[in-house]
């Protein structure tokens, strides 16, 4: 390669250099603020994880101790100042209709459970548990068909508390008289699948007891 050579490429590659200069300091700023937006994305992540996780964990110390409180009256009342959201509201509200039941209030228990029925924003299984748990503790001061009437809606294919809802259901129908759409429902609990063995077992119970009456009709 001849001298003219070597110098035309020395130059090419000098301009070469210039040029990509000339585009670091054009245009630099915007990779630099590309890493800085991904650095400061991820910060803030973890960030905001670990206000998260902290609030989560005040939470659950708060509600220990209100749980530690030397009654029920006073648990419950400890509870209702718990700062809660989201499911932890729900998990509150749960546990002040237990210690309102426990300090023999039921009537306390009963707004409590509405209380987490009626909120729009807690998610639907912790509303169909309230739902199941106040239709069970009004079962003496309501009709059967209120009952089943409320009970239907949790007891559609796929609900998270269908067999317990189905289980109440037919409770309902005995004590409105309707022997054979008990055991019809009866039967069909004893072998689903989906039910605990417990709830099984209560089920062929019932259908047991009830067999002279249903041979009778």
């Amino acid at each position: 390669m001849s001298d003219s050579d070597n110098f035309i490429d020395e130059v090419t590659e000098a301009v070469r250099r210039d040029q990509l200069f000339g585009y670091f300091r054009r245009y630099g700023w915007i990779a630099l603020a590309v890493v800085l937006l991904i650095v400061g994305g991820a910060a803030y992540n973890e960030w905001t994880k670990a206000q998260r996780r902290a609030a989560a964990e005040a939470r659950g110390d708060a509600i220990l101790t209100a749980l530690d409180a030397g009654d029920p009256a006073a648990r419950m009342e400890a509870l209702e100042a718990v700062d809660a959201e989201g499911g932890a509201r729900a998990v509150t509200g749960m546990l002040e209709a237990q210690q309102a039941l426990e300090a023999g209030d039921d009537d306390a228990a009963v707004v409590a459970l509405r209380a987490v029925e009626e909120d729009a924003e807690m998610p639907a299984l912790y509303r169909q548990m309230a739902t199941l748990k106040r239709v069970i503790l009004t079962s003496d001061s309501t009709t059967p068909a209120d009952r089943i009437a409320e009970l239907e809606p949790l007891a559609t294919p796929g609900a998270p508390f269908r067999v317990l809802a189905e289980e109440q259901i037919a409770l309902a129908e005995l004590e409105s008289g309707d022997v054979a759409g008990a055991l019809d429902r009866l039967r069909a609990l004893s072998e689903d699948t989906e039910a605990s063995a417990g709830l099984r077992q209560r089920a062929s119970q019932l259908i047991m007891a009830l067999g002279g009456a249903a041979d009778a009709a």
